[in-house]
């Protein structure tokens, strides 16, 4: 399998570790380009199933087969499928978020960048938690997206969630919103991550609304299918290879 290391400091993987052993003291901070701070409750990353929104819920139940959870984190989402009895990859390029999810008892893991992983292929390839927001760069879709299918099996599918930001820009009296014209998709987000001293490299996160993602997934040989809408600008989609 291959792995990847990085120089940047593992912030999310270190927040994951001192939660599984024990040393859970504060959460992570995060800081991003839309709003000044947030925070990400290291607790509900180890959650059960039953705690998470429906929206993940709807996508593990719909998992089959051969499954990569891309972007594992804790490897919440990859217990519950483990225990259902599907064979499960954790992929995550964090080095921390690989040990707790060994730690916890997933069997099958890979510490890489998913753009650098083509090892095999997949029936299900799972993408939550705004897992498309890999793709750093609504620029780079085409090329994240290419990828993924090259991952699927022939009747393979990508089930992803992620959210329409257009409510967090103002609201004019029309109803319509004001998006700075800046050349740039409103769904771009810089993002930097800090925790107990620790701070990450500014990272790109890219939200999608359904209709851009529906738009780049058609150009890019996929059909895509709205399956559930969340109560906040939020949705599931599966994603397949069209038929030839």
């Amino acid at each position: 399998m291959q792995k990847t290391t990085s120089t940047m400091p593992d912030v999310f993987g270190k927040a994951l570790l001192d939660f599984q052993e024990g040393n859970y003291t504060e959460d992570i901070t995060t800081y991003s380009s839309l709003d000044e701070e947030d925070v990400i409750p290291v607790p509900y990353l180890f959650r059960d199933f039953k705690d998470m929104p429906k929206i993940e819920q709807k996508a593990l139940q719909m998992a089959r087969g051969k499954v990569l959870d891309i972007g594992c984190g804790a490897g919440s989402h990859s217990l519950y499928l483990q225990k259902k009895g599907l064979a499960v990859t954790a992929l995550d390029n964090s080095e921390g978020a690989i040990k707790v999810s060994k730690e916890r008892g997933v069997n099958s893991t890979v510490q890489c960048d998913i753009m650098e992983y083509s090892e095999e292929q997949f029936d299900t390839l799972l993408l939550l938690m705004n897992g498309i927001g890999l793709a750093g760069k609504l620029k780079n879709l085409t090329s994240f997206l290419t990828h993924l299918a090259s991952l699927l099996m022939p009747n393979g599918q990508i089930l992803l969630d992620s959210s329409d930001i257009i409510y967090m820009f103002e609201e004019d009296e029309d109803g319509g919103y004001w998006i700075p014209n800046d050349g740039n998709y409103y769904g771009e987000v810089e993002f930097t991550m800090a925790y107990k001293g620790l701070q990450s490299e500014p990272f790109d996160w890219v939200y999608v609304d359904y209709n851009t993602l529906q738009n780049a997934a058609f150009a890019n040989g996929l059909d895509c299918e709205l399956i559930v809408e969340g109560e906040h600008y939020d949705y599931l989609a599966i994603l397949t290879l069209k038929k030839q």
